[in-house]
């Protein structure tokens, strides 16, 4: 993106046009890091990328950051999750899309004021820990 907005600015927006942006960015770092791990038929990376961008794994990694988000983190992700639609995807709990809501509305913010080296951080720990978050997917399941 070439423009960066304050934060002020960028807490302005929407949290759900945050979680919109905050989608996109999301799944482009699942498809870099996928890619970066090594040449893979197509038909895997597509499985790979719909384990890590789906609502259930999203709510996981959310969990999982919480502890590490600063104080106006944490209000970004608690305005996204809060204002999550009604309309949930049939293959998401109602909980887990919110979450999922709150964590996009997270990258979104961070995209829109410019903090791709917090991005990175917070992507970085879900990518180290996606084997652990998938597990604890499985068995829930």
């Amino acid at each position: 993106m070439n423009f960066q907005l304050t934060e002020k600015e960028a807490r302005q927006y929407s949290p759900l046009t945050m979680a919109f942006l905050g989608d996109c960015v999301y799944e482009l770092l699942v498809r870099s890091a996928i890619v970066s791990a090594g040449s893979t038929p197509v038909g895997n990376l597509h499985d790979a990328k719909i384990k890590l961008v789906c609502a259930g794994f999203q709510a996981k990694a959310a969990d999982a950051l919480m502890d590490s988000l600063t104080e106006e983190e944490r209000s970004v992700y608690q305005r996204g999750r809060n204002a999550a639609g009604n309309t949930v995807p049939r293959n998401a709990s109602p909980a887990d899309y919110r979450k999922a809501t709150g964590l996009e509305a997270l990258f979104g913010y961070l995209e829109l004021s410019g903090d791709t080296q917090r991005q990175q951080t917070l992507f970085a720990a879900i990518w180290d820990m996606r084997e652990e978050l998938l597990l604890q997917m499985k068995n829930k399941e």
